[in-house]
């Protein structure tokens, strides 16, 4: 593949595109994180209350009880990470593009 300014600039266009589609998935994901923190909070707490023993046994029955919001707060907190890894990777690949693009404009003015 031969690099011109025209690919150069599509490809760049493209990335800031993606890019800002991440940032929009990642605000996306943090409200869904956050809503599931505070479900397994919400659960957890409910469970502790109902529960009766020791103070040690309620924690571990409230704990068990909210193992399904907690694998759900577990998976958006993945999400959310995943996320911000796609971020960097294409703010990596942004950098080298605007490095090809000067490289490219150097090029040109040398031949010029």
């Amino acid at each position: 593949m031969t690099t011109t300014p025209g690919t150069v600039i599509k490809e760049l266009q493209r990335l800031i595109q993606e890019n800002d589609r991440g940032g929009n998935a990642l605000y996306d994901a943090e409200i869904e994180l956050a809503d599931a923190e505070a479900e397994l909070d919400r659960i957890e707490t409910k469970e502790f209350l109902s529960a009766s023993g020791t103070v040690a046994e309620r924690e571990r029955i409230a704990r068990m009880k909210a193992n399904e919001a907690r694998l759900i707060r577990d998976l958006k907190k993945a999400e959310v990470s995943r996320i911000k890894q796609k971020i960097r990777a294409l703010e990596s690949a942004l950098t080298a593009n605007q490095t090809i693009a000067r490289l490219i404009d150097l090029e040109v003015k040398n031949y010029a």
